[in-house]
């Protein structure tokens, strides 16, 4: 399979970053991490959906509004690599169970300083990453904001 996160990479150094991991399974439904939880590790989707959620109150309780679903191949869970290390969403396993390849901060770390170049590429997949969720916010607020136009100019 192919990650969005090791683009670019030969196929050994791939092969070193996932030996890095550690495979999880994630039955549907099942929290992965939570909004402010500790970051310690990035995760590669292998198989399912991972559904990114912002929890929010709403009239008086809190619900879980959705924000998008990574499938294989994508990344979740990027700030295990950016300070302070604290999620910012909440990760669930969508409809069916999902599997993940979990890569503790600590060991790209340690891999990035072995292998610059690698940490390199990887670094600008991870800004790729991190770009996409900028937009889809983006996105969001500016619907929001053409709503609260409207309203007023009612």
């Amino acid at each position: 399979m192919t990650h969005e996160l090791l683009n670019g990479l030969t196929s050994a150094e791939a092969k070193q970053v996932l030996g890095l991991g550690t495979r999880l399974i994630v039955p549907a439904g099942t929290k992965l991490f939570g909004l402010g939880d500790p970051a310690d590790r990035l995760f590669l989707t292998e198989r399912g959906r991972i559904r990114l959620t912002l929890p929010m109150q709403v009239r008086g309780r809190e619900e879980d509004v959705f924000v998008e679903e990574r499938s294989p191949g994508q990344t979740v869970g990027w700030s295990a690599l950016i300070p302070p290390y604290r999620f910012t969403l909440t990760a669930t396993a969508a409809l069916h169970e999902a599997e993940v390849i979990a890569l503790p901060r600590e060991g790209l770390r340690e891999y990035f300083a072995a292998n610059p170049a690698a940490g390199h590429k990887i670094a600008l997949n991870l800004a790729v990453v991190i770009g996409h969720r900028l937009q889809l916010f983006q996105t969001m607020w500016v619907r929001e904001m053409q709503r609260t136009v409207e309203v007023r100019s009612v």
